[in-house]
């Protein structure tokens, strides 16, 4: 079976534009052809005629092609207009700060070659720009980069969720579960949420229950971290908005599915990775002891974004939708 891949980049400031023609470039290089590459402008005129002028040539042979947003501000209706435009029977999604290792979508076909994969996602490492791992900042949360963290599943397993920024599904999962909802994820520079790969692939395999989602390790990206995201003040913040996002998703989907993963992350993982610091620290190994408070802070500004978000939620102060056939 044939599966002709679309790659969705979606854009918003033209603070990433070498960012942003490094993910082209890098997909452009892979050993498997992609059909087309889209990128989608998030409200943004200026960076729109930029990119449409840089890709004028390649949008005349469709490799490349240039879109505005079609829908509010957001990642979530960037993602719905990519989906809405692709012409590829599988739709992969790659952030625009990030690189893709040259046979990453040479995986992702593969894992579409059973027909029971709607979803296959991958591996995405972080590129510090000081260089290194800061010595407090635990794997384990990883997530608050957009990275994979320490305790996902490895190798190639079957997931609840694939994680967004580098992810890929069959068109025919957004025939049948709709789009992704808006109100759940990344607006630009405000407050940092995310959720919404979750939400879409719980409504999804309810739909669909025989639905298979996997994770690929093979299937790799590099995600450039800047300074500011190395510092605790955004880990304290993230971790929170993490909160207040997966109580939306608990809202939207049931707490049953909504925090199934989490309770063996918070239950298993994160413990060891306190006792791991604690042990590095009696070793006299630094940053063992920061690392384990950084998990404990972490859980709690997770746990406090939690509580607020349930509390908006119940008062009707948060809202989101789904957006039904986003595909054409």
């Amino acid at each position: 079976m044939s599966t002709d891949i679309s790659v969705v980049i979606c854009v918003y400031t033209e603070d990433r534009w070498e960012d942003i023609l490094a993910a082209v470039s890098s997909v452009r290089a892979q050993s498997r052809t992609a059909l087309e590459t889209l990128l989608v402008v998030d409200h943004n005129a200026s960076l729109l005629d930029r990119l449409t002028g840089e890709y004028k040539e390649c949008a005349a042979t469709g490799e490349v092609r240039v879109l505005a947003n079609a829908g509010p501000r957001g990642l979530s209706a960037g993602r719905n207009t990519g989906i809405a435009a692709a012409r590829g029977s599988v739709i992969a999604f790659l952030d625009d700060d990030a690189v893709a290792e040259r046979d990453w979508l040479r995986h992702f076909a593969e894992g579409f070659e059973d027909p029971r994969v709607f979803a296959v996602g991958g591996r995405t490492l972080p590129v510090w720009e000081s260089g290194r791992r800061p010595a407090w900042f635990p794997e384990e949360f990883d997530w608050v980069v957009g990275c994979t963290y320490k305790g996902h599943p490895e190798g190639r397993a079957r997931v609840r969720n694939v994680l967004g920024g580098n992810a890929s599904f069959r068109r025919s999962a957004f025939d049948i579960a709709g789009g992704f909802a808006t109100g759940i994820g990344r607006d630009g520079d405000r407050r940092p949420l995310g959720c919404e790969e979750t939400e879409f692939c719980i409504r999804l395999t309810r739909a669909r229950p025989d639905a298979v989602l996997l994770v690929d390790d093979r299937a790799v990206i590099h995600h450039r971290v800047p300074a500011v995201r190395e510092r605790f003040p955004y880990f304290r913040t993230r971790a929170y908005a993490e909160g207040l996002s997966k109580a939306l998703v608990a809202r939207s989907v049931g707490a049953g599915k909504g925090l199934e993963s989490e309770r063996r992350y918070t239950t298993r993982v994160l413990p060891a990775g306190v006792g791991r610091g604690l042990r590095d620290a009696v070793l006299g190994r630094p940053g063992g002891a920061a690392r384990a408070g950084a998990i404990v802070a972490g859980v709690a500004a997770a746990a406090g974004g939690f509580v607020a978000g349930s509390v908006r939620a119940r008062r009707g102060a948060a809202t989101f939708s789904t957006v039904e056939g986003a595909a054409p």
